[in-house]
Parts: structure tokens; sequence; C-alpha cells
């Protein structure tokens, strides 16, 4: 029998493939829904379809609904696996036809379950053997879009916790006991004990509290950027509005990520949250050992072939946008400031941030650069010497009205799971700059930039990818450049200057 497998994640397709073969299923992949009707209408009549919701294209409620509106296909069991779980969104995907629902970070046993639970799954001695094997061997890191490793393949990452709360590092020490692959091998109640066990101990991972005693978070972080420039730090923090600006400061100083404090005080919501959140963010940002105490930045830009497309394009830079998630606080202040030369186009950024902090962020970035950094407001006109930060929560696209680009603000579904999302940005630009687009993909998890990319070069405009050296984790430039979508390749420090070189070539 066979199954059609609908992500756009090829990781995702990979794991899910794993396990259906595994179940006796031949199985197809697809990686949106234009692609799904197509292999339709070419294979036998599956027995499954996995559906994922957001995909470029064509999402996963729009191709369900077509499916459900086929004669052939009315009645074919359509289990959606989405991260996307609220109950709006269940019941939406129920309304519209799907048999099941999955939620997103899922494990083989609970997938297998639900399919045993539809009379799907056809045992035999051989299917439960090859079952057993994909159970040990595979799980799925949703926030990652990775396959998560067996514990007796790689050695677990080495955490420190760094909190003056003796009941949340508990909770957080007995939560990640139970965690494959994650090793909390110290506690610390503040910074200074923080930095005392660091010299004396590998540590993979620093989590890190910000309102502590004795030495807070921002400055323990900025003690650890001067002698671990390359150690990860994930920064454990509320989101009030005092917790949001001294988060906001942490990552603009160097922190990698942050995760929420649980605002629950049920055990149950916390180690959710801490399963849900902060486990694919620690296991995103880790670093194999012996690269965490390099000092400096890195300074050596990728060396590539590719390089040479950039310098040999002629182009009229007439819009620079912006993509970036994990790590970009940090990247967008050492970048933004080099681009606030005389006469510079308009920067339109999309950070993948919650809406509590984009406004900080714009703030904070403002006082570093000569431009003005705003967040974006919708109907405001596009004009040079501006940096534009799409609010947290929504979509921002330009469009032309007349002769005037303006900003324009929607609440679309989001796009690779997020909204903002830097495709539709880039779209957009693409839409009306065509050549004269220039687009950066920083860090980040992810694949969110990789479509727009895609018609920015196909418009003749210019894509520049981060490289991997000094990215906190190459998920979006990563997806860019193994497209062959990049024009070049860049270390982080290398951005700027050479952006900002080409703006004055292009004034003379």
């Amino acid at each position: 029998m066979h199954a059609l497998v609908i992500d756009d994640s090829k990781p995702v397709r990979s794991i899910l493939t794993k396990v259906l073969t595994g179940l006796q299923f031949q199985c197809i992949e697809a990686q949106n829904g234009v692609e799904a009707l197509d292999r339709l209408s070419h294979m036998p009549r599956p027995a499954l379809i996995t559906l994922n919701r957001h995909m470029p294209e064509m999402d996963g409620f729009e191709l369900l609904g077509r499916i459900r509106r086929s004669q052939q296909y009315k009645n074919l069991p359509v289990v959606m696996i989405s991260t996307d779980s609220t109950k709006a969104s269940i019941e939406a995907a129920m309304r519209l036809g799907a048999t099941d629902f999955v939620a997103k970070p899922f494990t083989p046993t609970e997938l297998v379950a639900r399919l045993n639970a539809l009379g799907l799954i056809q045992k035999t001695n051989n299917t439960n053997e090859s079952l057993s094997k994909t159970q040990r061997s595979s799980s799925f890191d949703s926030h990652t879009n990775q396959p998560v490793q067996n514990k007796a393949e790689k050695k677990p990452i080495r955490l420190l916790l760094v909190d003056d709360s003796a009941a949340i590092r508990g909770i957080l020490s007995k939560t990640l006991r139970d965690i494959p692959g994650i090793k909390v091998i110290g506690t610390a109640a503040d910074g200074e004990k923080a930095l005392t066990f660091l010299e004396k101990e590998q540590v993979d991972i620093v989590l890190l509290d910000i309102e502590m005693p004795v030495m807070d978070g921002i400055e323990t972080l900025r003690r650890i950027r001067e002698k671990y420039s390359r150690l990860p730090v994930v920064m454990f923090s509320s989101l009030t509005e005092r917790g949001a600006k001294a988060t906001l400061e942490s990552l603009v100083a160097g922190a990698n990520d942050y995760v929420a404090k649980p605002t629950a005080t049920d055990n149950d919501s916390i180690v959710a949250r801490i399963e849900s959140e902060l486990v694919p963010k620690l296991r995103a940002v880790y670093r194999p050992p012996g690269t965490n105490k390099e000092c400096g930045n890195h300074t050596a830009s990728t060396k590539s072939p590719i390089q040479s497309r950039w310098t040999k394009k002629s182009q009229n830079i007439s819009v620079i946008v912006i993509g970036v998630s994990t790590g970009g606080p940090s990247a967008l202040a050492e970048i933004l400031p080099h681009l606030t030369v005389a006469d510079a186009p308009p920067i339109v950024v999309v950070q993948h941030m919650p809406k509590e902090f984009t406004g900080h962020l714009a703030e904070r970035l403002s006082k570093m650069c000569k431009h003005r950094v705003s967040e974006a407001s919708h109907g405001q006109a596009l004009q040079p010497e501006h940096i534009y930060l799409a609010p947290g929560g929504s979509h921002l696209e330009i469009q032309k009205r007349g002769k005037a680009f303006i900003l324009a603000l929607h609440n679309g579904p989001p796009e690779n799971s997020c909204r903002p999302s830097a495709d539709v940005l880039f779209r957009s630009a693409a839409k009306i700059f065509h050549s004269d687009t220039l687009a950066l993909v920083l860090t980040g998890m992810g694949n969110d930039g990789l479509q727009g990319s895609k018609m920015i070069a196909s418009e003749g405009g210019v894509v520049i990818a981060q490289d991997e050296p000094s990215s906190v984790v190459w998920g979006m430039p990563g997806h860019v450049v193994r497209a062959g979508l990049a024009d070049a390749v860049l270390s982080l420090d290398r951005v700027g200057p050479d952006i900002a070189m080409r703006i004055r070539r292009q004034q003379q």
C-alpha cells in the first residue's frame, strides 16, 4: 500500500517516510500542495496521506479542501501533522476533513499509535522488527526541522544552569535529566559562581537567568563573551515589559537565543514548556566540543567560487531586505551601523521575534545607527536612509502606490511557521524592484527566506548568505547556499562593510 508524505521540510519527510516504510507503506514524498496534487495524479491511490499545515505555494488547509472535494479522494485517510496545534487550528483541520491531527514535535511511537487507531497498520513480524528499529533511532525536533540522534550515537550536551531560584534549578535539572542527549553537569545561583564553574569544567551550553544577585545575567554574559566568544548562551527570562527589555539587551550583547520562563505554576505545564521550547533551542545552538573557547570574531569570509557572481554583477541597489532569526539581534547590531551611509537605500528587516520584543529591538538598534530604525507601521512610506523592522506577529510587504512605495502589514497565515516571514517580504520586493533588490539571509533556524530568495534570483537581484562559522544556526542561510542561490557567502564581519562599499560605488 502507498502513502503520500507532504511536508516542506526534507528532514520531516525523511522521518515520516522511515516510520511508514517500517509499517509496510511505499512512500512518495511532496514538498508542497502543488507538488502533492501532481504526485496524486500519477501514483496509485494511496492508503494514507500525511499533511503539513504551513507550506509554500499551497498550504495544507487548501490542499485538504481540494482533496475532500474530489470524488476519488473524499474518503481517503488524511493525517495532518503540524506545529500549529492550537485548538482553533485543530478544529479547522477537522472541519475541512482531516482524519486525525498529530502535533509536532511527535515521536514514532505516538504516530504509530494514531495510525493503529485508524486501522491503517498491518502487523507482521517484519513490521514490528522494522518499527522497533525506527522507534529506537528516530525522533523529530519540529523547531530545528532536524532528526534527533540516538543517545548512543552522540555525546550528550553538557549544560550549566544558572538561576538564583533553587526551585527553578530543581525543576530544570529533574526534567532535563530524562531528555536524551542532554546532561546537566552543574548549577549556579549567580554569575560569579557560573564563571568559576566555567574555569574548571567543559561546558557546551549555558542556560542563564537575567535577574540574579551578586552578578546579573547581562553582566555574566559580557564576561562569558570576553573569554568564551563561541560558547552558546541561552537566556531564561520572563516576557514581562521589564523582562523583554532585558532579554533584548542580552540578545544584542551576544546571547544566542532565549526561552521565556513558564508562567504556569503546575508542574505538568512547566515540564511541557521545557520539552517543547527549551530543548529544541538547546539542540539548535549546540556547537561540538573544541569550538567554544575561540576568542574574537570570526574574521575570514568563506572562500567560494560563487562569490565571484556578486563581484561580476553590476547592480543598482534600490532596496535591501533582510531575513534573520536565531542570533539575529547581535547580527543586526554588527551589520546595520555599516549600512547607514549617505543616501543609502531603504532597509527592511524581518526578525523572527515576538511582538513584545520588536519595538524594543528597533529602539535599541536606532541608538547604534546613524539612520533611524523603527518598527514598521501600515501605510508607512518607504524612504532612503531609513531602516524598518517588521512587528512581531504581522507579515510585512512592500507595495507600490502611484509613484510611491509603502509598507503594508497583514495577518495572513504563517509561512514556514513564521509570521512575519522573510519569504513574504522577499517576494514583495522582487515583484517591485526586480534586479535592484539586494537580499541578506542571516543566521537562523528553518528555511524561511528560501522561496523568496528564489524569486529575487529569478528577477536578477542579488542574494547574500551568512557563512556557517559565523552563524549561530546555519539553517536559513544554509538552505539558500545549498540551493545555489547565494551570490556571495560572507562572514558576519564582512557583510556590512562589503555592502556599504557597493552602495558608495553606486553613488559615484
